[in-house]
């Protein structure tokens, strides 16, 4: 079977296929088959190692059944959940959009093996009682688009027996550049790089960093786009000769395995101090009262960015802002401690699910807080 060519003719009756060329990526489909390959297990003519491919190690094969109400012009439902369900003979069930009460009666009739989806549905599923029964024959979870606090993991596997699976990747990657693993799982990792894609730390000056060290994540591989569509100047910014910047900081352990520490627009300044919003999310998260949250720079005359958590609630949940405070000074240097602290009914978020930033320090700045 030619993928590529059959991926050619399905973008002329889906123009929204693939996700790459709608949001201005230049890919090429010979990318898209190298990722669906390694998705697949069809190796020839790739290099690619079987043990590194994506259905292999999240163990997929024809007889599961795989629940998907992700958004498919997306690279996580379209790519990773799609064709991979396809392309190993699986069965894909599908949804037009995440409803709590639909996927719980999906999962009734004890028939998905399979799961994927954002964090905020793992929150949404949380808090329901009997959990464990409820998700019926599923027996792998996976989540991608956005950042999964360790807390919420955490939690997940204690209420459901079930590990949550991540990986990382982006829509300039065709999907996956690293996996953390269906056995050597590691809590708070994105996992080892797939395939014969590469994944490397550098400074600001496009230098190698060592273990341990943050710094820009960069990739290269067979996946990666040529460029963005008609925007030399933007791609040009976005290589340092082969290797990909993918705007992220990170770091790598002594075993291979990638953290992600945030993405580098959104880091705060402020004082001339950087502050890395996820830091304080994954502390606030372990609050009984947080249901969700997300940290942001509000312009500010003295410091340039003052630090500003933004919570969601749990129901019935009052928040005290001197009392998170005084937890954060305990555990955070002064200078990452939220200046002030805004109460919510909900975040912003795409189709995909990512916290969108940008629209809720708008937002805030249009509205008087709640809380500080």
């Amino acid at each position: 079977m030619n993928l590529a060519r059959n991926l050619e003719q399905a973008a002329r009756f889906f123009p929204g296929f693939p996700a790459m060329v709608e949001r201005g990526r230049a890919t090429t489909y010979a990318a898209l088959e190298a990722q669906s390959n390694r998705v697949a297990g069809a190796l020839v003519g790739l290099g690619l190692e079987p043990g590194d491919h994506v259905a292999r190690q999240e163990r997929s094969g024809h007889e599961d059944r795989v629940l998907c109400f992700l958004p498919l012009h997306h690279v996580f439902g379209q790519v990773h959940v799609m064709l991979s369900t396809i392309l190993t003979a699986g069965c894909l069930e599908m949804l037009p959009a995440f409803d709590l009460d639909e996927v719980l009666a999906v999962f009734g009739r004890g028939e998905v093996t399979k799961f994927y989806a954002v964090p905020t549905v793992y929150l949404s599923l949380l808090g329901q009682g009997n959990l464990k029964e409820r998700l019926g024959k599923v027996r792998y979870c996976f989540s991608a688009a956005a950042s999964m606090a360790l807390e919420v993991v955490r939690e997940w596997k204690e209420v459901s027996g079930l590990d949550i699976h991540e990986a990382y990747g982006m829509t300039e990657s065709a999907s996956m550049v690293t996996y953390n693993h269906y056995y050597r799982h590691k809590v708070g990792s994105v996992g080892t790089p797939v395939g014969s894609v590469e994944v490397a730390i550098m400074d600001q000056e496009g230098n190698l960093l060592p273990q341990g060290r943050d710094g820009e994540i960069c990739i290269q591989g067979p996946n990666i786009m040529k460029g963005y569509l008609n925007r030399p100047e933007e791609t040009a910014r976005a290589f340092w000769g082969p290797w990909f910047r993918s705007g992220d900081v990170g770091h790598l352990d002594k075993d291979g395995y990638l953290y992600i520490v945030d993405r580098i627009k959104d880091m705060i300044i402020t004082g001339g101090e950087n502050v890395y919003p996820r830091e304080i999310e994954e502390l606030l998260y372990q609050r009984p009262e947080v249901a969700e949250c997300a940290v942001v720079g509000l312009p500010d005359r003295e410091y340039g960015e003052q630090v500003t958590a933004v919570i969601v609630p749990k129901p019935g949940a009052e928040l005290e802002p001197e009392d998170l405070r005084a937890y954060l000074r305990e555990r955070l240097s002064g200078f990452k401690v939220p200046k002030a602290f805004v109460v919510v009914p909900d975040l912003p978020r795409s189709a995909a699910g990512k916290i969108l930033k940008r629209v809720l320090k708008d937002n805030i700045t249009r509205r008087p807080p709640t809380a500080s």
